[in-house]
């Protein structure tokens, strides 16, 4: 039995395992009602979100219950019979209905929660366990008290999400497709920067509450990222009072941050903050070997060992205050800074053999990058929930500047070679208007525009030693401007157990691209409509199926246009393409929810067919009799991916909570045949065959309670091989573990973390240049961003109580909500 098929017979083995476990009920059920209501907080009268409902038999004292959605809302369905009720919300006195005999559907009607006195120095919860809710468009994983994130970023954050994977270089994955948009708190921000994946990596995990997983966005969403969007929700306070966290973490490699989490709030105004400063040291390697072929036969070889040596100064602050104007109103205004000092050098050694292995030369290139950025971010946000029946106006105005300095000279054995720089500027402007109407009890009808503007200028210089161009200069400065204008509308309604959310929306896309350096113009103006299908019904109290559909797009973001060239080989580059083209999308997703006593399943069914996706494609260029190759996104034929998840989580007792995500998918892309322009002007045609391919992944945490209460978390990964048109990627195993135990009567937690405990998260490709059946190169390749990091975390909580399990905290709400 081969690794594979061994680790796909442990996975279904374990949920066999547990769902057999499991005595089946729903035979002799009584009779169904619901009971359903409203809570609002009693001075401001703003709902009550996540408020408990309890509900324990009088007779058999059975508890169940459920919590409150975004409007203070609940709706639970239980047997008939009589119930002692309790509502109860953290800060807040308990409100009891001792004896509620519940022989018919009944509404409570709204029901006012007053705050308590005694627990105003216990407000904030730090939930022990992360919680999944179900919403009809989308997934909330709440990050919770996951030990094997302290000390991390947002980058391990996402890479603990279900369906989220992370790769070696940073580049987020959902589902196995890249092509996912990020949003902080819903929109674009400077949080994510100009450097994408990488600027993840320098904000704290402890700044982040929850991320949304939206796999079929409906019609409030932007159209971008064709796999979904993955939505990080930062943490403010809510609850009256001062209250914060102090988070101190130190590890090897080099490993020193800081991050205080401060709130202030007051009836009439929130004030809060997320900030933290961070020092780190990232060891990373990579190699590529190249075996170089003319008509099949070896004519030599070229062994490329790079090592990565990064240090980094981050500090990153948000500071912001909520105005209550009124008890349905407020305004929001919020400035966000980031500054970063990187230093890293990239050490390339190259050996050239012939085809007998004898060496011909050897190169030492050495790239030295120094590299300031400065991110910059106001928002001013006003929301107005008139009557508080539901009715909602929310506008948001945005503005992000940003800038890049990279100095960069390559030494060659030893000598200045290139002296290489950088300056990358960006200034972004958002207006969002978004307006829910309610139709009726249980039907609304939400409108909106959005408009994004970006300007961006680069300027990419490389010049020799003596600050001269070299005869072939990859040196360019672009001028980059991509404006979006997108209006909405869609409506929902629930019919008794059946939800529905139609939505369409559309998008006006005005993107002018102009190689300064050469006079080239690429222009992309195009506009296109987006309708979403999003239904949900409710089988009974456990079983739930929801179906979407959406159709999407991938914009080529700037970096894939501008054709600049990477530096630190000067003969393995990837450069960008400005003739790129989008990528179109329709999505089908189809899930099935259900808990069977102690067990919670969650699975989906997707297929998305996609036109003109985007690949990145390698080509070899003869420059000066030297073989160049040149790595470029390009637009391919069309591609066909369906798939299955599945998500378990199961707690056999209270000292031990399992859960395990499996993921597998099935893609075809046609054949196409990629026809290039090298520097010279010749045409070079690469064929690049049909590729009809699967692959998978699974992730399996495991969170035990030790004697002396200790927790001991281990999270283990698994990803399956997968094959490209050209590239052939190999599996990849990677394990976490973590020690935890509270201190100071729970005020404080000391945890112990060990990411990538075996060194194994490397990235390990073969690509095959030209015909895979008659290459004219074939390249051996492995990556390794960071090796594995140990780090010891302190937090410190102060005025903030940490609560052991919410009453009913395993509920997953009593309903959906219609929009995001």
């Amino acid at each position: 039995m081969n690794n594979t098929t061994l680790l796909k017979f442990v996975l279904l083995l374990f949920i066999s395992t547990t769902a057999i476990a499991q005595k089946p009920s729903g035979y002799g059920k009584p009779p169904m009602v619901s009971l359903s209501g409203t809570i609002l907080e009693q001075n401001s009268k703003q709902p009550l979100e996540y408020a408990t409902v309890v509900l324990t038999h009088l007779k058999n004292k059975k508890v169940t219950g459920g919590v409150t959605d975004i409007k203070g809302n609940f709706n639970i369905r239980v047997p008939k019979g009589s119930y002692a009720v309790k509502i109860e919300f953290i800060g807040f006195k308990t409100k009891a209905l001792p004896n509620q005999n519940l022989t018919k559907n009944a509404n409570l009607g709204t029901l006012l929660l007053s705050e308590d006195a005694e627990t105003l120095e216990e407000v904030e919860i730090i939930a022990e366990k992360s919680t999944v809710e179900i919403r009809l468009d989308k997934k909330i994983y709440n990050v919770g008290k996951d030990m094997t994130i302290k000390g991390g970023n947002a980058s391990d954050v996402l890479d603990n999400v279900p369906s989220v994977n992370v790769e070696a270089d940073g580049a987020v994955s959902l589902r196995g497709n890249e092509n996912v948009r990020i949003l902080i708190d819903g929109k674009p921000s400077a949080l994510v920067g100009l450097s994408g994946a990488d600027a993840l990596r320098n904000l704290p995990a402890d700044a982040i509450e929850k991320v949304e997983v939206i796999t079929s966005p409906s019609a409030r969403y932007d159209a971008e990222g064709t796999a979904g969007i993955l939505n990080i929700i930062l943490r403010k306070g809510k609850i009256t009072g001062f209250n914060g966290s102090l988070n101190l973490t130190a590890g090897t490699p080099d490993l020193l941050s800081i991050a205080p989490n401060l709130n202030y709030r007051t009836k009439k105004f929130n004030l809060f903050s997320n900030l933290g400063y961070s020092y780190r040291k990232g060891p990373g390697n990579s190699q590529s070997f190249f075996t170089n072929y003319k008509d099949g036969v070896i004519t030599g070889y070229r062994d490329e060992n790079r090592k990565f040596d990064r240090k980094n100064n981050n500090f990153n602050g948000s500071l912001g205050l909520e105005y209550f104007i009124d008890k349905n109103s407020s305004i929001t205004g919020s400035f966000f800074y980031r500054k970063s000092k990187g230093n890293d050098i990239a050490t390339n050694l190259t050996t050239v053999f012939d085809a007998n292995r004898i060496t011909q030369s050897t190169e030492n290139r050495i790239e030295t990058e120094d590299q300031d950025n400065v991110n910059k971010q106001f928002s001013l946000n006003y929301t107005n929930n008139f009557d508080g029946n539901g009715e909602k106006l929310v506008v948001d105005l945005q503005y992000g500047d940003s800038e890049e300095v990279e100095l960069a000279p390559i030494r060659v054995n030893g000598n200045l070679s290139e002296q290489n720089s950088q300056v990358t500027n960006s200034k972004d402007r958002l207006l969002q208007i978004d307006y829910v109407l309610p139709i009726g009890e249980d039907s609304q009808l939400e409108l909106g525009h959005k408009a994004t503007l970006q300007d961006l200028y680069s300027d990419f210089q490389v010049r020799d030693a003596s600050g001269n161009p070299f005869t072939y200069d990859p040196s360019n400065a672009i001028d980059f401007k991509q404006n979006i204008y997108a209006f909405y509308a869609q409506y929902g309604s629930k019919v008794d157990k059946f939800s529905y959310l139609l939505g369409l929306r559309t998008e006006i896309t005005d993107i002018d691209l102009t190689v300064l350096t050469t006079n080239q113009k690429s222009d992309k103006n195009y506009t296109e409509w987006f309708p979403t299908i999003n239904l949900g019904y409710e089988l009974n109290d456990t079983d739930n199926l929801t179906l979407g559909y959406s159709r999407r797009l991938r914009r080529p973001r700037y970096w894939f246009l501008n054709p600049f060239e990477s530096r630190s080989s000067s003969t393995n580059v990837f450069r960008g393409n400005p003739d790129i083209n989008p990528m179109f999308t329709s999505s089908f997703d189809f899930g099935y929810t259900t808990k069977i006593s102690k067990l919670t399943l969650n699975t989906s069914l997707y297929y998305q067919y996609s036109t003109d996706i985007m690949q990145r494609v390698s080509v070899i260029e003869d420059r000066n009799g030297t073989n160049v190759f040149i790595s470029q996104p390009v637009n391919l034929s069309d591609e066909n991916r369906y798939g299955f998840e599945l998500t378990t989580n199961y707690s056999p007792a209270k000292w031990a909570r399992l859960s395990a995500t499996f993921n597998y998918f099935k893609f075809k892309t046609d054949a196409f045949n990629y026809t290039y322009t090298a520097a010279n002007g010749s045409q070079v045609v690469t064929p690049l065959p049909e590729v009809n391919n699967s692959s998978w992944f699974t992730r399996f945490n495991a969170r035990i309670t030790l004697p002396a209460k200790i927790q001991w978390q281990t999270r283990l990964m698994y990803r399956g091989p997968q094959e490209s048109a050209q590239t052939d990627r190999k599996s990849m195993f990677a394990a976490n573990i973590s020690l935890s135990k509270d201190l100071f009567n729970d005020k404080a937690s000391l945890v112990l973390n060990v990411r990538d405990l075996f060194n194994s998260r490397r990235r390990e490709t073969v690509t095959y240049n030209g015909d895979r059946s008659n290459p004219t190169a074939i390249v051996d390749g492995a990556f390794q961003w960071r090796e594995r990091q140990i780090s010891l975390s302190f937090t410190y909580r102060f005025n903030q109580k940490k609560k052991r399990q919410r009453p009913g905290g395993s509920y997953d709400g009593g309903g959906e909500e219609f929009g995001g």
